[in-house]
């Protein structure tokens, strides 16, 4: 897991995938999520503002899908981050992480109308569980395999269960991710 920080202080998450760089979806950091902003910026862990949360002295680096991500209806995944855990009350100290499942797609074009083909929904719908502000570029890991990116949920409103949250699915840019990892090599 890595740490944004503006100014000290956290402002939004992302994961390492590479000893060089950070996937995160930050460019939606301090704006308003909508289902409209899905980018998957590719950061230089080199660069100022990044804290990585680490277990002892080694970093991990996150399993990316190598192919479609392969999610059902109902699938335990996980979301962490260090987001807000409930609407407007200030994000916490330590790293949070927790259990969600994914959300069938009609389900999810049901609660939000049209959504692009790059979004998977878990969490926030039907349980008092889900992501908040903060969390944005965080991982939704399934199996071991980081899937999505935390991307958006309704109105930065973290009272659940009214919509699904929704998530960057990372195997419709794996072309685009393999490129950049293999350019820095």
């Amino acid at each position: 897991m890595a740490s944004l920080q503006v100014n000290g202080r956290h402002n939004c998450g992302g994961f390492l995938v590479s000893k060089d760089f950070v996937m995160t979806a930050c460019n939606i950091c301090n704006t308003t999520n909508n289902k409209q902003q899905t980018n998957l910026p590719l950061n230089d862990s080199s660069a100022p503002n990044y804290s990585f949360f680490q277990l002892g002295n080694r970093m991990q680096l996150a399993k990316i899908p190598r192919s479609a991500a392969n999610v059902k209806d109902n699938q335990k995944c996980r979301v962490a981050g260090w987001g807000f855990t409930r609407t407007g009350n200030g994000a916490p100290n330590d790293l949070r992480m927790v259990d969600v499942s994914i959300i069938n797609q009609q389900v999810c074009r049901s609660r939000w109308g049209r959504l692009p083909a790059n979004i998977i929904c878990a969490g926030g719908y039907g349980t008092n569980k889900g992501f908040c502000q903060g969390d944005s570029g965080g991982p939704l890991e399934c199996n071991g395999i980081v899937v999505g990116i935390v991307s958006f949920n309704r109105n930065a409103i973290c009272d659940y269960p009214d919509f699904p949250n929704g998530y960057t699915d990372i195997s419709k840019y794996l072309p685009w991710i393999n490129q950049i990892l293999r350019s820095k090599d």
